[in-house]
């Protein structure tokens, strides 16, 4: 299964290749680093040994040249501190070991081959036979502190490791700069596109022929937004025809249910179905002259209404406390940008479900939600929403009678002008409708 782009958990596109290039240099820095790391140890090695070969050469040719018969000579201006020279016996003739060293050179006295020892990584000595032209043997063996070479190899690693965090630094600023500069055109089309499709379905990029990526970019959109307009379009019209088309049957069974009310001689049974009938009648009314309005509703005409929330409020409230409890109402009276109307079918199906569950109070406040906007809380203290319920915003979804419409529209009439509604608490119950201001 391929990996959705940010299932890492690194954000944007652009965050992404940022971030990959920082890794990929850093590792790249880190690979180099130990590799010149080997081959720095490598070299100092090689170093040291050929410090220590010469200095032994230099010592042996010095016995060689001075020593007569028997007897091995060596001056002490060629013999340096770490310095030692042994005869055929492994018996010390001169020069003075290193401190602490001494078991070390008198074991390496008697070899009869070049050889090299490291003590604790600290010093390395070297032991080299020779022999004097009477035919004397002996071994010089020279000594060699390595922590200046060490110290070396520490500040060579920390320029590297510094070298490595200012390139991966340079890498993802770099990166960052070109993925700005590239990306910016894709962000604009993007979010021309979302606008387009929210305030204006009839504009488009017209870019011309695909001749790059951002080209292609604009005329996929182009064709996206074609298809949302011809959806939106299909929509509206099904919308339209089909409230069109029940509007009529609608109020006949609605007129012909209230002139039935009218008889006096009614037995209290069919009065009963008749009221439930006719209630009904009218709330299927409402939700088709909804549908209508979202269906008529022109988004520049959207965008120039505007009207009064506490209008709104109060016509709602007006038309539900009859018989549904009591209303605490505390909001500001703030100027909502969308047509009154939907603002009303809106708010109306939210503060009628409150009301309708309630045990007693039903509280509406509002607040300006960081100047973007008016939120409207319409809280109820009935026994709150069920765990279980999750859909409570899918048509048909209900928890009571009714058609499971109400909440449904509501959302979608609260959309339609730039808003939402969101379900903030289960229990108790508190429903936030968002509306732009105006």
């Amino acid at each position: 299964m391929r990996p959705r782009l940010g299932s890492l958990g690194l954000g944007s596109f652009r965050s992404q290749i940022i971030v990959l290039t920082a890794c990929v240099t850093a590792f790249a820095m880190a690979l180099l680093t130990l590799v010149l790391q080997l081959l720095l140890a490598d070299l100092t090695r090689r170093n040291v040994d050929a410090l220590l070969e010469d200095r032994a050469d230099a010592v042996a040719s010095s016995a060689v040249a001075t020593s007569t018969g028997d007897r091995l000579v060596v001056p002490d201006a060629d013999l340096d501190a770490g310095v030692v020279v042994y005869d055929d016996q492994g018996r010390q003739v001169t020069g003075t070991a290193t401190r602490g060293l001494q078991r070390e050179y008198d074991a390496l006295g008697t070899t009869d081959r070049r050889e090299y020892r490291d003590i604790d990584d600290e010093i390395r000595l070297i032991a080299e036979p020779f022999a004097t032209d009477s035919g004397s043997r002996g071994v010089v063996v020279v000594s060699e502190r390595l922590a200046p070479y060490e110290q070396a190899e520490r500040y060579a690693l920390i320029v590297s490791l510094v070298t490595g965090l200012l390139a991966t630094g340079a890498a993802a600023a770099i990166a960052a700069w070109v993925t700005t500069r590239a990306l910016r055109p894709v962000g604009v089309l993007a979010t021309t596109a979302a606008e387009w499709s929210e305030h204006d379905l009839a504009r488009r990029f017209d870019l011309g022929p695909p001749t790059n990526e951002i080209t292609s970019l604009a005329a996929t959109l182009d064709t996206l937004l074609d298809k949302v307009s011809m959806a939106i379009s299909s929509e509206q019209r099904l919308t339209s025809e089909l409230a069109h088309e029940l509007r009529t049957p609608l109020t006949a069974v609605q007129g012909t249910a209230d002139l039935v009310l009218m008889r006096e001689e009614l037995p209290v049974s069919a009065r009963e179905d008749l009221e439930e009938i006719s209630v009904a009648a009218r709330r299927m009314a409402a939700t088709i002259e909804t549908l209508l309005e979202l269906a008529r509703s022109d988004v520049t005409l959207l965008a120039a209404a505007s009207c009064s929330l506490v209008e709104v409020v109060d016509e709602v409230v007006c038309s539900l406390s009859a018989g549904r409890g009591s209303f605490a109402v505390d909001i500001d009276d703030d100027r909502v940008g969308a047509p009154r109307d939907l603002v009303l079918r809106a708010v109306a199906p939210v503060v009628e479900n409150a009301a309708r569950f309630a045990r007693a109070t039903v509280t509406v406040t509002s607040s300006t939600a960081d100047g973007h906007g008016v939120r409207l809380l319409i809280a109820d203290d009935g026994p709150g929403i069920p765990e279980g319920l999750d859909d409570i915003f899918e048509p048909g979804t209900t928890s009571g009678s009714g058609a499971g419409l109400g909440l449904a529209i509501a959302r979608r009439v609260a959309r339609s002008v730039g808003g939402e509604l969101e379900l903030t608490s289960r229990n108790p119950t508190v429903f936030t409708v968002r509306l732009p201001s105006a």
